[in-house]
């Protein structure tokens, strides 16, 4: 049975054992966006090799730093430096689009990463469970790594919440290799009615950042859970089954008393002596 944790805050990634705060890396990838709007590029670069050494990152912010690196790379007119910061952006976020006033010079070398025939497919996982559940049993999550083409997957966090709560609980798990899976048993919920868990995951790399998500605390999957009454207590098994011994033993007795009692009759023969 998984044992959950209170999850970190949206801007906050888990290191493995802690709620990481906000580190001088997104403060250098701010002041290289700053740079790079300026088109002071040597500069941008700077920033972005500060940023780059720092972490980990949550998702969000791993994106926008490849995308400035690929940006930066772009107006140095370094193609090679360019496409790997445009192919990680994409494998982090693919259906990631650049701003349409950049420069040209970085929109085709955006393009040509985005269309190349020979970019490995994103990593993905997969989360599945059981159609019907009952809010009185454990839920059992079976998470499979579908896709890892740079073997960058190693630990997950699956955060879930009864529809309505303000806030998610975590379980912490080590991802399978592409193609098996690793299974979690959320806790009963062990509510009196129906109930819906929402849930999403979060993968991570081996340095803590978090460069998948599947679904999203903003838009979460939902799991249904059923509920079923207690039976009433005059409808359960047993004591139908008592009620039916004691009847059965009932007529036993009955019937062992008649056939024990005087009979109406008795038979024999009369004489008269002389």
């Amino acid at each position: 049975m998984a044992t959950l944790r209170p999850a970190c805050p949206a801007e906050q990634p888990w290191t493995g054992s802690a709620c990481a705060a906000p580190g001088d890396g997104e403060a250098a990838l701010e002041r290289a966006a700053t740079a790079l709007a300026e088109f002071r590029v040597d500069d941008a670069l700077k920033e972005l090799d500060r940023a780059r050494a720092a972490g980990p990152y949550r998702h969000e912010i791993l994106v926008r730093l490849y995308e400035q690196l690929g940006i930066a790379y772009a107006y140095q007119k370094d193609e090679a430096r360019a496409m790997q910061a445009f192919d990680t952006l994409l494998s982090l976020d693919p259906g990631h689009l650049l701003p349409y006033t950049l420069s040209p010079q970085v929109t085709f070398l955006f393009e040509r990463a985005r269309k190349d025939p020979k970019r490995e497919r994103p990593p993905a996982v997969d989360l599945s469970w059981p159609r019907h559940v009952d809010v009185s049993h454990p839920v059992p999550i079976d998470i499979e790594v579908l896709r890892d083409p740079t073997s960058e997957l190693t630990r997950a966090s699956i955060e879930v919440r009864k529809k309505g709560e303000p806030t998610y609980r975590a379980v912490d798990l080590e991802l399978a290799r592409p193609g098996a899976y690793r299974r979690v048993e959320l806790p009963a919920v062990g509510a009196k009615h129906a109930e819906v868990l929402e849930l999403h995951l979060r993968a991570y790399d081996a340095k803590g950042n978090e460069v998948l998500r599947w679904a999203s605390a903003e838009t979460p999957r939902e799991i249904p859970l059923g509920y079923r009454p207690p039976v009433k207590w005059y409808r359960k098994w047993w004591v139908w089954a008592l009620a039916g011994s004691a009847v059965a033993a009932g007529t036993g007795i009955t019937v062992y008393l008649f056939s024990i009692g005087p009979p109406d009759t008795l038979s024999g023969t009369v004489g008269i002596n002389r």
